[in-house]
Parts: structure tokens; sequence; C-alpha cells
């Protein structure tokens, strides 16, 4: 009997043995399934700093600070179709409220500002005895090309700007589609700045170039310079 005992105890004692090292087996070694390696997680992308704007860029901005323009860097852009924004800025203030601006190159922006400045401001000042408080645009970039023409305008590019009409501190609204050819106080207001602004652009375009142009004055920085219509 004690015999039976000894040999039930010893076949139960080495299956508990067997399946204690099943269960190790089974639990001991690598949690990773195999075929598999653990990997560590992926460093995120290096952040690029931004390209430094060139030397003329820079000097561009320099003279709109000068000018005491406050603006904004926008970054490089192509929209296609050969359509750009290039050196451009965002206006915040140039002195003269001005709607409607949006990216405009920074050459152009100088020259806008110094053009309300210098030419806009001070010729309201002497014929109208008032003050400038807003200069209306039609805007600046905008893909499309030259009317009639297939080649791009300078819109396309941010390097041009269409001026509407003037807003004075007496409530006057002179607008150049209405007053172009207006009285005689409002014509030589118009003929003066528009004579500054062929100081300062290198493409001037007033109703006197086309039809086209009837509403509004264009001014853009392309081409060689010299062209005042």
């Amino acid at each position: 009997m004690e015999e039976r005992v000894t040999e039930t105890g010893l076949l139960r004692g080495a299956a508990l043995a067997v399946a204690c090292a099943i269960m190790l087996s089974a639990c001991s070694g690598d949690l990773v399934p195999r075929g598999r390696v653990a990997s560590a997680p992926k460093p995120p992308p290096p952040v690029r700093a931004p390209a430094q704007p060139a030397m003329e860029t820079r000097q561009c901005f320099a003279k709109l600070q000068s000018q005491a323009v406050a603006f904004t860097p926008l970054p490089d852009r192509n929209f296609g179709g050969g359509c750009s924004a290039v050196n451009s800025v965002k206006l915040i203030d140039i002195g003269v409220p001005t709607t409607g601006i949006g990216a405009i190159t920074c050459n152009l922006a100088a020259n806008f500002a110094a053009w309300a400045k210098f030419g806009v401001q001070p010729a309201a000042r002497v014929i109208f005895g008032a003050e400038i408080e807003k200069i209306e645009t039609f805007g600046t970039y905008n893909c499309r090309p030259i009317a009639g023409s297939g080649k791009l305008s300078e819109h396309a590019h941010s390097n041009a700007i269409d001026v509407s009409a003037f807003v004075l501190s007496d409530g006057r609204r002179i607008s150049i589609q209405k007053d172009w050819d207006g009285d005689r106080q409002t014509r030589q207001f118009l003929k003066i700045v528009h004579a500054s602004a062929c100081k300062r652009f290198n493409t001037v375009l007033s109703p006197d170039y086309n039809a086209a142009h009837r509403d509004h004055f264009h001014f853009d920085m392309g081409g060689r310079g010299g062209f005042c219509r």
C-alpha cells in the first residue's frame, strides 16, 4: 500500500513539474512575438529654420522700418501657372488707412508707402486743406494675364496695386472713375498724385492709357521703368 502511494505521489510530482515547465516556457522569454524586432520610436523630423531673406530684401525691410511702416514679412509662395508671391509683405500701417492690400512685394510696398506719405497727403493739404483719411484700392495679388493679352500681369507676382479712390477728412470722396475729368480742383489733385507716382513706380497707368484703367491708377515695379501714361 505504501509503495502505491509513493508511486502515485511521484507520478503526480512529475506531472506537476512538466506543467510548470510548460508554463514557464510560455511566460518567460521576449514579449515581442517571434519574427518581429522591437525598435525604438522614430524621432520627429528635424525642423528647418526659415531661409534667410536675400540681402536686397533685408535692405527693403530696413527701408520700410525707416519710414515707420508697420508690416509683416510673408513666406515665399508659388501658386502655380506662373503666379507667385516672392519677397512680399503684409502692410499693417503705412500712416494712411488703405483698403484691399494683400500680399505685396517689399519694393512696391516701400514705394507705395512713400507715395502716400510724401505725394498724396501733401497734395490733399495744399489743394483741399484736408487730410487723406483713406486710400481705396482694388488690391494687389491677382493671378491673371494683362487685359487682352496672354502675358501675366504684375498682379500675378504681387508686384502691382490698383488705386481707385481717396477719402478726405472733410467727407469728400475722390474717385478716379468719376473725378478724373471732374472739376478743376479734383483734376489738379489727381494730376499731381499721378505725376508723383510716375517718379516712384516703374509703370503707372491711368484712365488716359485705355478703357481698362478708366476707374483706377495701376502702379507696378515691373519692366525697366519710365512707363507713365
